[in-house]
């Protein structure tokens, strides 16, 4: 008979299930095993990266913190040796860690799939495990979606992994203009039938291929070309097995994903979808994506993983007027300029007459007089000679640009590089210092490229040849509506698989596959709503008085010639972004309406609505039609549209005529998420009935006196 079990085994007895509640892990692929960071990552890991001058990793780790991870496995590829230094230095090996544990892993694999392969092998994973790219930035609150796949993993144990995607738009800037991943979902079950990557075809189309058995089976089913794949993928075990059975996976989308769904008859196992339609996600795959990410930070679309919160521990940032971040010992010569949207580091000085504008500057940098830097980054220690023009470029640590130096739009200069005297670097050039093993590439410095005296040559790759005649191929430089420039993109590195940051809601489908107007005066209103939003949501979020947010959204406002209806845009898009943060926080809906709208409603009166004792409310039917857009989609879209009318209404922000209006002009269509305001509307016109009928009848009683 075997023996009894004492308590403390009975507790090493229980069910995987309960286990996987209790330890949360996390596996971080900090190697992409890609070359699109190329000459960059020759010498230096990618995700230590600066990202507005915090290492890219710092942000990843941040996000699995906020999501209650526990044990993380790192996954290191080149340079492991930087990343192990870097970790063990950082607070994530203090006794304050977030984490109980935090493990790199070192491994020989040149793929995704050799390193999930030896992941299997290594026996780590006891239960439910996010896997996620070293590049992801998000704020997104992963607990809904844990929640949503721990229940359908009790019911169903063949769900083996949940994707988490952010909605946009089909058009969005961000998404590549070759391929573009597209997800076949039954909106029943939230679960992906088909994966695929569309292409442009030839003649001009595009269209994906689907089994007829799909359409067969599924009474309805959604072509998704709207969702952005940040690569954060709630995982159980099941996931490593079918890696390691099946040697021909070598990623996670293309081979992995596409073959599993592929195979349901065979292993009948299903893969589903969790779709975000708030928050922020994005993952910096390449340098076009690093450019726009760097500028969401900037501009607090990742709030609170913003610069001045010092995410590393000797930073020292604050925020200034414009989006400017500064840290200690930053030194401004007379008449030099620092303008919006941009970050200075540690002790860098900015010479005589210079203007830094939507850039980012890293630390101990010395930038001379009369220098023009727009929209580059200047990473530390690097040095820019007296007279120098420099846009739309990366250049990393310790680079010396001379004097009189013109860098072109998307030059990428890499470490150590000297660029001599009166020198024009093009725009496509890729400059290093690196030596180089196994390849006939020459090290001697080219003097066409970096001038008489310079160090450093141009780096290029079998992978470049390839890029160039991809279908993706393009020297369009990327606008971010933030900027400043008219130029594109700082990216001269062609991805056939972009993806980057999210920052706008389109709940509407047919109107994500419109693409955006991109005429010089949607651009100009785009930039106004991004940043007046931010600064809006910024105030509320630290619960600064009306008064300062209104002087702010004032001194905006004059600067950008914006209308009323600008201003209501950009108010009710930064009042319903906090009060659905207030609700992923635990707050009621009622309560965090009246919180947002009871402190700042008056806001709505000083900048977007004026027509109170007029006949036609154009405005206030205007601020309503605004909330209703940005309801719908909205979890408890339904309530919360109820609950801000009817607050508006009490706190007098819109007027029962204003809300008939309203009501009037969407009459005949889907009553959709206006569905429970219905009775509102009635109790409204019931209570005006009710006071004319007062006041006619107090009029005939003057009149019989």
């Amino acid at each position: 008979m075997a023996p009894r079990a004492t308590k403390s085994n009975a507790a090493k007895q229980k069910p995987k299930e309960e286990q996987r509640e209790d330890t949360l892990q996390a596996v971080v692929l900090a190697d992409s095993y890609e070359r699109r960071f190329t000459p960059f990552t020759l010498e230096r890991p990618r995700c230590l990266l600066p990202l507005a001058n915090t290492p890219l990793i710092e942000y990843t780790l941040e996000f699995l913190a906020n999501a209650g991870v526990e044990d993380i496995f790192i996954y290191c590829g080149a340079h492991t040796e930087q990343v192990e230094q870097y970790i063990n230095s950082s607070k994530w090996k203090l006794s304050t860690s977030p984490f109980h544990t935090l493990t790199l892993l070192k491994s020989t694999a040149t793929s995704v799939g050799d390193a999930m392969r030896d992941l299997d092998n290594r026996d780590l994973i006891t239960g439910d495990f996010l896997l996620v790219s070293g590049d992801v930035v998000s704020n997104l609150a992963l607990e809904p979606a844990l929640t949503k796949h721990r229940s359908r993993r009790e019911k169903d144990k063949n769900a083996i992994m949940t994707m988490v995607l952010r909605e946009a738009g089909v058009e969005h800037r961000t998404k590549s203009r070759g391929r573009r991943p597209v997800f076949i979902i039954d909106p029943k079950k939230e679960r992906c039938l088909h994966y695929e990557e569309m292409t442009r075809r030839p003649a001009g189309g595009r269209y994906v291929n689907i089994e007829p058995e799909l359409l067969s089976t599924y009474g309805e089913i959604d072509v998704r070309e709207d969702l952005i794949d940040c690569y954060v993928d709630i995982c159980t075990p099941d996931v490593l097995g079918l890696w390691s059975d099946n040697f021909d996976y070598q990623s996670v989308r293309k081979s992995f994903l596409f073959g599993v769904l592929k195979d349901y008859e065979l292993n009948g196992k299903t893969i589903h979808t969790y779709i975000v339609r708030e928050q922020y996600a994005a993952r910096v795959k390449n340098l076009r994506a690093y450019d726009a990410v760097s500028k969401d930070i900037i501009s607090r679309w990742t709030y609170p993983l913003c610069p001045d919160s010092n995410l590393v521990r000797d930073q020292t940032y604050r925020l200034a007027r414009g989006k400017a971040y500064f840290e200690d010992g930053v030194v401004l010569a007379r008449g030099s300029m620092v303008k919006r949207r941009s970050v200075v580091g540690k002790n860098t000085s900015i010479g005589e007459g210079s203007t830094v504008g939507d850039s980012v500057l890293g630390r101990q940098c010395h930038i001379g007089n009369n220098v023009t830097i727009e929209g580059s980054y200047i990473w530390d220690d690097a040095v820019i000679g007296d007279g120098s023009v420099i846009k739309q470029a990366v250049i990393a640590n310790e680079a010396v640009i001379g004097r009189n130096c013109i860098i072109e739009p998307g030059a990428l200069i890499s470490y150590r590089v000297r660029i001599a005297d009166n020198t024009t670097v093009p725009g496509d050039s890729r400059l290093t210092t690196a030596i180089l093993l196994n390849t006939d590439m020459s090290t001697q410095s080219d003097l066409n490229l970096v001038g008489k005296g310079g160090e450093g040559y141009g780096y290029t790759s079998d992978s470049d040849t390839e890029s160039n005649n991809s279908i993706d191929s393009s020297h369009l430089i990327y606008l971010h509506p933030s900027a400043t420039s008219s130029a594109s993109s700082i990216s001269t590195l062609h991805s056939d698989d972009d993806s980057g940051p999210v920052y706008a809601r389109d709940n509407s489908r047919r109107e994500s596959f419109v693409s955006d107007q991109s005429d010089e005066s949607t651009a100009q209103n785009r930039d106004f709503q991004l940043e007046a939003t931010a600064s809006i949501l910024d105030g509320l979020s630290k619960d600064d008085s009306p008064d300062v947010i209104h002087l702010e959204l004032l001194s905006q406002r004059l600067s950008a010639n914006a209308n009323d209806h600008m201003m209501r845009s950009a108010l009710v898009s930064a009042f319903m972004k906090r009060i659905s943060n207030m609700m992923v926080g635990g707050a009621a809906a009622t309560e965090a309406v009246k919180a947002v709208f009871g402190k700042y409603g008056d806001l709505l009166a000083k900048m977007g609505i004026a027509d109170k004792g007029k006949e036609d409310k154009v405005d206030q039917v205007d601020f309503l039609g605004l909330v209703e857009k940005e309801c719908k989609g909205r979890a408890k879209g339904e309530s919360l549209l109820l609950f801000v009318a009817k607050e508006c209404y009490v706190l007098d922000v819109v007027e029962a005529e204003g809300v008939e209006q309203w009501w009037v002009a969407g009459v005949g269509q889907d009553e959709g998420v206006r569905r429970l305001v219905k009775d509102f509307v009635e109790w409204l016109r019931n209570a005006e009935s009710e006071s004319e009928s007062e006041e006619e009848s107090e009029e005939d009683d003057e009149e019989d006196e």
